[in-house]
Protein backbone atom coordinates (compact mmCIF):
# COMPACT_ATOMS: atom_id res chain seq x y z
CA UNK A 1 0.00 0.00 0.00
CA UNK A 2 1.26 3.38 -1.22
CA UNK A 3 2.19 5.87 1.99
CA UNK A 4 0.77 9.38 2.01
CA UNK A 5 2.19 12.53 0.14
CA UNK A 6 4.82 13.35 3.21
CA UNK A 7 4.55 17.31 3.55
CA UNK A 8 8.07 19.02 5.31
CA UNK A 9 7.29 21.66 7.73
CA UNK A 10 10.47 23.30 8.61
CA UNK A 11 9.55 25.44 11.95
CA UNK A 12 11.13 28.24 13.87
CA UNK A 13 8.87 30.24 15.83
CA UNK A 14 5.55 29.44 14.31
CA UNK A 15 3.83 27.77 17.20
CA UNK A 16 0.78 30.18 16.32
CA UNK A 17 0.56 28.76 12.98
CA UNK A 18 1.30 24.70 13.42
CA UNK A 19 -2.00 23.80 14.38
CA UNK A 20 -4.35 25.33 11.79
CA UNK A 21 -1.88 24.77 9.25
CA UNK A 22 -1.85 21.24 9.97
CA UNK A 23 -5.77 21.23 10.26
CA UNK A 24 -5.83 23.23 7.27
CA UNK A 25 -3.86 20.48 5.38
CA UNK A 26 -5.42 17.59 6.19
CA UNK A 27 -8.80 18.78 5.20
CA UNK A 28 -7.15 18.61 1.34
CA UNK A 29 -7.19 15.28 1.65
CA UNK A 30 -5.13 11.82 2.85
CA UNK A 31 -1.46 13.51 3.58
CA UNK A 32 1.43 12.89 6.57
CA UNK A 33 3.62 15.85 8.45
CA UNK A 34 6.87 15.75 8.98
CA UNK A 35 8.01 19.02 11.61
CA UNK A 36 11.84 19.69 11.10
CA UNK A 37 11.88 22.06 14.37
CA UNK A 38 14.88 24.11 15.23
CA UNK A 39 14.54 24.50 18.77
CA UNK A 40 12.25 27.05 18.71
CA UNK A 41 12.21 29.38 21.66
CA UNK A 42 8.29 29.82 20.99
CA UNK A 43 7.71 26.37 21.59
CA UNK A 44 7.08 24.93 18.36
CA UNK A 45 8.85 21.82 19.16
CA UNK A 46 6.94 21.09 21.79
CA UNK A 47 3.24 21.46 20.32
CA UNK A 48 4.68 19.71 17.25
CA UNK A 49 5.25 16.49 19.76
CA UNK A 50 1.73 16.86 21.00
CA UNK A 51 0.76 16.96 17.12
CA UNK A 52 2.61 14.09 16.51
CA UNK A 53 0.88 12.55 19.70
CA UNK A 54 -2.59 13.50 18.35
CA UNK A 55 -1.97 12.28 14.46
CA UNK A 56 -0.23 9.12 15.11
CA UNK A 57 1.32 7.44 12.37
CA UNK A 58 0.88 10.25 10.19
CA UNK A 59 2.64 13.42 12.19
CA UNK A 60 6.15 13.14 12.92
CA UNK A 61 8.49 15.44 14.74
CA UNK A 62 12.58 16.08 13.69
CA UNK A 63 14.13 18.08 16.68
CA UNK A 64 17.54 20.56 15.80
CA UNK A 65 19.94 21.54 18.23
CA UNK A 66 19.12 25.24 16.72
CA UNK A 67 18.86 27.42 13.82
CA UNK A 68 20.66 25.71 11.15
CA UNK A 69 18.89 27.16 8.08
CA UNK A 70 16.35 26.43 5.68
CA UNK A 71 18.35 24.35 3.26
CA UNK A 72 19.38 22.25 5.94
CA UNK A 73 15.95 21.45 7.25
CA UNK A 74 14.35 20.02 4.03
CA UNK A 75 17.66 18.09 3.17
CA UNK A 76 17.19 16.14 6.69
CA UNK A 77 13.64 16.14 5.91
CA UNK A 78 13.73 14.27 2.56
CA UNK A 79 16.25 12.15 3.95
CA UNK A 80 13.56 10.92 6.32
CA UNK A 81 10.87 10.40 4.22
CA UNK A 82 13.39 8.52 1.30
CA UNK A 83 14.06 6.59 4.62
CA UNK A 84 10.38 5.61 5.45
CA UNK A 85 9.46 5.12 1.95
CA UNK A 86 7.52 7.92 1.12
CA UNK A 87 7.01 8.31 -2.57
CA UNK A 88 5.90 11.65 -2.97
CA UNK A 89 7.82 14.56 -0.60
CA UNK A 90 6.93 18.08 -0.57
CA UNK A 91 8.26 21.62 0.27
CA UNK A 92 6.39 24.12 2.12
CA UNK A 93 5.93 26.90 4.51
CA UNK A 94 5.00 26.87 8.15
CA UNK A 95 3.36 30.22 8.56
CA UNK A 96 0.24 30.16 5.67
CA UNK A 97 2.41 31.38 2.81
CA UNK A 98 1.59 28.38 0.86
CA UNK A 99 -2.12 27.63 1.03
CA UNK A 100 -2.73 23.97 1.38
CA UNK A 101 -5.82 24.63 -1.11
CA UNK A 102 -3.25 24.35 -3.66
CA UNK A 103 -2.04 20.73 -2.53
CA UNK A 104 -4.48 18.95 -5.22
CA UNK A 105 -3.29 21.08 -8.19
CA UNK A 106 0.24 19.43 -7.54
CA UNK A 107 -0.93 15.97 -7.17
CA UNK A 108 -2.75 16.27 -10.63
CA UNK A 109 0.54 17.97 -12.12
CA UNK A 110 2.73 15.00 -10.79
CA UNK A 111 -0.10 12.66 -12.27
CA UNK A 112 0.60 14.28 -15.63
CA UNK A 113 3.81 13.01 -15.80
CA UNK A 114 6.45 15.45 -13.99
CA UNK A 115 9.21 14.53 -11.57
CA UNK A 116 9.11 17.64 -9.71
CA UNK A 117 6.29 20.58 -9.52
CA UNK A 118 6.80 24.08 -8.51
CA UNK A 119 4.57 26.14 -7.11
CA UNK A 120 4.79 29.63 -9.43
CA UNK A 121 3.69 33.00 -8.47
CA UNK A 122 5.00 34.47 -11.56
CA UNK A 123 3.11 32.75 -14.78
CA UNK A 124 -0.51 33.21 -15.56
CA UNK A 125 -2.85 32.58 -12.37
CA UNK A 126 -0.72 32.92 -9.38
CA UNK A 127 0.38 35.96 -7.52
CA UNK A 128 1.47 37.70 -4.06
CA UNK A 129 -0.66 39.07 -1.84
CA UNK A 130 -0.14 41.92 0.55
CA UNK A 131 3.27 42.14 0.16
CA UNK A 132 5.00 46.20 -0.45
CA UNK A 133 6.46 46.96 -3.51
CA UNK A 134 10.03 46.65 -2.21
CA UNK A 135 9.43 42.86 -1.22
CA UNK A 136 7.85 42.09 -4.64
CA UNK A 137 10.73 43.79 -6.62
CA UNK A 138 13.15 41.89 -4.53
CA UNK A 139 11.13 38.56 -5.19
CA UNK A 140 10.58 38.72 -8.95
CA UNK A 141 14.06 40.03 -9.55
CA UNK A 142 15.70 37.35 -7.57
CA UNK A 143 14.17 34.91 -10.37
CA UNK A 144 14.49 37.03 -13.45
CA UNK A 145 18.05 37.79 -12.09
CA UNK A 146 18.59 33.57 -11.17
CA UNK A 147 16.88 32.63 -14.69
CA UNK A 148 19.14 35.03 -16.80
CA UNK A 149 22.17 33.98 -15.24
CA UNK A 150 21.82 30.01 -15.10
CA UNK A 151 19.71 29.91 -18.54
CA UNK A 152 16.67 28.53 -16.58
CA UNK A 153 12.75 28.52 -18.62
CA UNK A 154 10.78 28.52 -15.09
CA UNK A 155 8.98 32.10 -14.03
CA UNK A 156 9.52 31.36 -9.76
CA UNK A 157 12.77 30.19 -8.67
CA UNK A 158 13.05 31.31 -5.38
CA UNK A 159 9.54 29.74 -4.10
CA UNK A 160 9.54 27.09 -2.18
CA UNK A 161 6.30 25.35 -2.64
CA UNK A 162 7.23 22.08 -4.14
CA UNK A 163 6.94 18.24 -4.75
CA UNK A 164 9.23 16.30 -5.74
CA UNK A 165 8.97 12.54 -6.85
CA UNK A 166 11.40 10.37 -4.62
CA UNK A 167 12.99 9.23 -7.74
CA UNK A 168 13.68 12.67 -7.98
CA UNK A 169 15.52 13.25 -4.56
CA UNK A 170 17.16 9.93 -5.25
CA UNK A 171 18.77 11.85 -8.49
CA UNK A 172 20.04 15.47 -6.97
CA UNK A 173 22.66 13.79 -4.46
CA UNK A 174 21.23 16.04 -1.53
CA UNK A 175 25.17 15.97 0.38
CA UNK A 176 26.37 18.02 -2.15
CA UNK A 177 23.86 20.99 -1.70
CA UNK A 178 26.18 23.76 -0.81
CA UNK A 179 23.09 26.61 0.17
CA UNK A 180 20.87 26.60 2.78
CA UNK A 181 19.25 29.80 2.68
CA UNK A 182 16.80 30.87 0.10
CA UNK A 183 18.91 30.31 -2.55
CA UNK A 184 18.46 26.57 -1.61
CA UNK A 185 15.60 26.35 -4.09
CA UNK A 186 17.56 27.82 -6.82
CA UNK A 187 19.97 25.27 -6.22
CA UNK A 188 17.44 22.30 -6.46
CA UNK A 189 15.63 23.33 -9.31
CA UNK A 190 19.12 24.39 -10.87
CA UNK A 191 20.52 20.55 -10.28
CA UNK A 192 16.79 18.86 -11.84
CA UNK A 193 17.45 21.11 -14.67
CA UNK A 194 20.82 19.39 -15.17
CA UNK A 195 19.63 15.82 -14.54
CA UNK A 196 17.39 16.35 -16.88
CA UNK A 197 13.96 15.70 -14.70
CA UNK A 198 11.00 16.69 -16.04
CA UNK A 199 9.41 19.87 -13.81
CA UNK A 200 6.28 21.36 -14.25
CA UNK A 201 5.25 25.01 -12.85
CA UNK A 202 1.75 25.33 -11.77
CA UNK A 203 -0.15 28.95 -10.77
CA UNK A 204 -0.06 29.62 -6.56
CA UNK A 205 -1.28 32.67 -4.74
CA UNK A 206 1.26 33.40 -1.92
CA UNK A 207 0.09 35.22 1.09
CA UNK A 208 2.18 37.16 3.12
CA UNK A 209 2.35 35.11 6.40
CA UNK A 210 -0.58 35.51 9.08
CA UNK A 211 1.32 36.04 12.21
CA UNK A 212 4.80 35.95 13.09
CA UNK A 213 7.65 37.41 11.62
CA UNK A 214 9.51 37.11 8.28
CA UNK A 215 12.83 34.68 8.24
CA UNK A 216 14.01 37.12 5.12
CA UNK A 217 17.42 39.06 5.86
CA UNK A 218 20.01 40.68 4.07
CA UNK A 219 22.44 37.59 4.73
CA UNK A 220 19.68 35.27 2.99
CA UNK A 221 19.73 37.98 0.09
CA UNK A 222 23.65 38.10 -0.29
CA UNK A 223 23.88 34.24 -0.35
CA UNK A 224 21.55 34.11 -2.93
CA UNK A 225 23.33 36.53 -4.97
CA UNK A 226 26.42 34.87 -4.64
CA UNK A 227 25.45 31.29 -5.30
CA UNK A 228 23.93 31.89 -8.84
CA UNK A 229 27.62 32.64 -10.02
CA UNK A 230 28.76 29.75 -7.92
CA UNK A 231 26.02 27.25 -9.65
CA UNK A 232 26.71 29.21 -13.40
CA UNK A 233 30.58 28.33 -13.20
CA UNK A 234 30.13 24.97 -11.74
CA UNK A 235 30.83 21.64 -13.74
CA UNK A 236 28.04 20.73 -16.54
CA UNK A 237 25.73 22.45 -18.69
CA UNK A 238 22.88 20.37 -19.50
CA UNK A 239 19.78 20.93 -20.34
CA UNK A 240 16.61 19.48 -19.07
CA UNK A 241 13.34 18.51 -20.46
CA UNK A 242 11.18 20.74 -19.35
CA UNK A 243 7.26 20.25 -18.22
CA UNK A 244 4.75 23.22 -18.07
CA UNK A 245 1.14 22.37 -17.87
CA UNK A 246 -1.25 25.34 -18.55
CA UNK A 247 -2.98 26.75 -15.98
CA UNK A 248 -6.36 25.24 -17.12
CA UNK A 249 -4.52 21.49 -17.34
CA UNK A 250 -3.46 21.40 -13.79
CA UNK A 251 -6.10 22.90 -12.71
CA UNK A 252 -8.81 20.43 -14.58
CA UNK A 253 -10.76 17.19 -12.89
CA UNK A 254 -8.53 14.91 -13.71
CA UNK A 255 -7.74 11.94 -10.59
CA UNK A 256 -4.47 10.46 -10.04
CA UNK A 257 -5.79 6.80 -10.93
CA UNK A 258 -7.02 8.49 -15.08
CA UNK A 259 -6.09 6.86 -17.97
CA UNK A 260 -3.28 8.43 -20.35
CA UNK A 261 -6.33 9.40 -22.92
CA UNK A 262 -8.23 11.67 -20.07
CA UNK A 263 -4.77 13.56 -18.82
CA UNK A 264 -4.09 17.07 -19.35
CA UNK A 265 -2.06 17.64 -22.32
CA UNK A 266 1.62 18.48 -21.54
CA UNK A 267 4.00 20.81 -23.18
CA UNK A 268 7.89 19.85 -23.11
CA UNK A 269 10.29 22.20 -23.47
CA UNK A 270 13.55 21.10 -25.03
CA UNK A 271 16.24 23.58 -25.52
CA UNK A 272 14.16 26.93 -26.90
CA UNK A 273 11.45 24.71 -29.03
CA UNK A 274 7.98 23.97 -27.25
CA UNK A 275 6.29 20.43 -28.53
CA UNK A 276 2.75 19.63 -27.21
CA UNK A 277 2.28 15.82 -26.46
CA UNK A 278 0.12 13.54 -24.36
CA UNK A 279 2.02 11.44 -22.25
CA UNK A 280 1.96 8.05 -22.53
CA UNK A 281 2.06 5.38 -19.27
Amino acid sequence: MNKAPLIILPTYNESENLRPLTTAILEQGPFDILVVDDNSPDGSGHLADMLAEEYKGHFFVLHRAGKLGLGTAYCEGFRWGLAHGYDLLFEMDSDFSHSPEHLPQFLRAISGGADIVLGSRYIDGGGVRNWSALRRLVSRGGSIYARAILGLPFHDLTGGFKCFRRQALEKLDLDSIRSNGYSFQIEMTYRAFQQRLRIAEIPIMFHDRRVGQSKMSRRIVYEAVLMVWRLRFAKADVRADVLSSSPDAVRGPYPLSSPATQRPVLKFARGSSIIESERET
